[in-house]
């Protein structure tokens, strides 16, 4: 990865630097298996901050390396570490400020995370298991602006904005219907309840393994 100052050589597996912490996969590795030895009391200090914050650099240098050759699948692999790991120090550090500095970025990695998830799926199922991944992420800012008690900002959001426009985008080319789960969404909304029972009873045959009972 070429950044302003030279080149980054990065690995491709594990973390981005190649070191294990601690004989850790990743340093978000090592942290969990300190608060799992340490217990509800665990609380991240000045020093662990650091080089969690070094750790995030790393995974976004290569998550962004990752969706620039569209290697999708590596990308959502990356994000989810990100995320997860937000989660993590969210539950560990009294720092406000610090969880913030973090947090404010979630809604970045999760349009990648989406973006990424719904390109792999078009790749390696087809437009409409594609278009299913992109509802799930919508549905998860949904989620996260809820959260924030700013549900009025969700259609606004220009990351949301984009996922839309990818969706109609997806529509569009591959002429496809409204998936199960958004003919499910608007049953429900408009109170059609035989029929969201019936696409329900559908989408849980779709999900049934081949052969089951």
């Amino acid at each position: 990865m070429r950044v302003e100052m030279g080149i980054l050589q990065l690995e491709v597996d594990g973390r981005p630097d190649g070191q294990r912490p601690n004989g850790s996969e990743t340093y978000f590795d090592h942290l969990l298996h300190l608060a799992l030895h340490e217990g509800k009391e665990f609380e991240l200090n000045s020093e662990q901050c650091t080089a969690s914050d070094r750790e995030f650099l790393q995974f976004y240098h290569r998550r962004i390396c990752w969706l620039a050759l569209r290697e999708f699948r590596r990308a959502v692999r990356d994000a989810d570490h990100s995320l997860a790991f937000m989660d993590f120090v969210r539950a560990h550090s009294s720092d406000e400020q610090w969880i913030l500095s973090h947090e404010q970025y979630r809604p970045y990695v999760l349009f990648h995370r989406t973006q990424a998830a719904v390109l792999a799926k078009l790749e390696e199922v087809g437009a409409e298991a594609a278009l299913t991944e992109l509802n799930l992420g919508l549905g998860r800012f949904r989620d996260l602006f809820a959260e924030y008690e700013a549900e009025e900002q969700f259609e606004e959001d220009e990351m949301v904005q984009r996922l839309i426009e990818l969706k109609e985008a997806l529509r569009n080319q591959y002429h496809l219907k409204s998936t199960l789960e958004e003919r499910l969404a608007e049953a429900v909304a408009t109170e059609q309840y035989e029929l969201a029972a019936r696409l329900r009873d559908e989408m849980s045959r779709k999900r049934r393994p081949k052969g089951a009972s």
